[in-house]
């Protein structure tokens, strides 16, 4: 089974591509497991010149499950971020982590949601192992932006699913709340996506210690000014989990950064948007393999 030591755990990843491509790292949201980035879509992007490589987060999938360390998530909520058992700055270490154990220097990294605040803290606390940043439906950790809807935050709060009927009866009311309704898929779909999940690994005590995690975050906005290498935020219009001004903030707080906004798309990632989607990923690593390959041959003249 393909797992590495990083950073003082054991993590689960995969691969698709060619292996001596660019290196594109995919970091998932909160409670999601690597196969939050559907297959597919991984080989469209492997499909465009990039060695892909998904992994389990922390506590959730494959990877390292912190049994019995409490999440203080009540707390952490309560306004005391010392009392979280883990920060996405150590979210963002595993990820080096496993970089280190591919032997990769440096990577494009996209992440979505709780991934995105993962790979927006990399960027900024590890700036030469990012070769370009993608941020998808995430926001910038100011609490004045990227908020929930009442209804979305009530379905993040609910109780798990103890087993796997009713968690598969969860994932279609979540859907129903965050998806795209533009873009609908059926009920078959989401049960399908949510038994392959609960076989895989189920395991929802970690959900509680990563959004301890999310919430015991700073406000990322000065930081993020620093970010230099190029940067794309992906935002759906419809997003009722990580409101739209999340990825508007994003932007804006990146100096240089594309925002790429989708009418119709929620906080799911909707079939018919891959294309679009995969094509400003790629087109903005691209652009980044571009600049570093002159940079390169600048310095070798000198």
């Amino acid at each position: 089974m393909p797992k590495v030591q990083a950073n003082g755990i054991e993590l689960f990843y995969d691969e698709h591509g060619d292996p001596s491509a660019p290196p594109l790292l995919l970091v998932m949201g909160l409670g999601m497991q690597l196969l939050g980035w559907d297959e597919r879509f991984v080989r469209l992007l492997a499909g465009r010149g990039f060695r892909v490589i998904r992994f389990d987060n922390r506590d959730t999938g494959l990877s390292t499950h912190l049994d019995g360390v409490r999440s203080h998530l009540k707390e952490v909520m309560d306004g005391d971020p010392s009392q979280a058992p883990y920060r996405l700055s150590d979210m963002a270490r595993d990820a080096v982590g496993l970089m280190d154990a591919l032997g990769i220097d440096s990577a494009h990294v996209v992440g979505a949601s709780m991934g995105g605040m993962i790979v927006q803290t990399l960027a900024i606390e590890h700036p030469r192992r990012v070769r370009s940043l993608c941020s998808i439906m995430s926001t910038t950790g100011a609490r004045n932006v990227g908020g929930a809807t009442r209804e979305a935050m009530a379905i993040l709060m609910a109780p798990p699913g103890t087993d796997r009927e009713s968690v598969l009866a969860r994932a279609v009311v979540t859907h129903s709340v965050i998806g795209s309704k533009a873009y609908p898929v059926g009920e078959e779909v989401v049960r399908a996506r949510a038994a392959a999940a609960f076989d895989r690994a189920f395991y929802p005590e970690g959900f509680a210690r990563q959004l301890a995690a999310i919430r015991a975050g700073p406000d990322r906005t000065p930081a993020l000014r620093t970010v230099s290498v190029p940067t794309l935020v992906i935002h759906g219009e419809d997003d009722t989990l990580v409101l739209p001004s999340g990825g508007d903030a994003t932007a804006a707080a990146v100096p240089g950064a594309m925002l790429l906004r989708l009418p119709g798309m929620a906080h799911d990632f909707p079939e018919p948007l891959w294309p679009r989607i995969v094509d400003a990923i790629a087109e903005n690593a691209v652009g980044a393999e571009r600049a570093r390959a002159q940079s390169a041959g600048a310095e070798k003249k000198l």
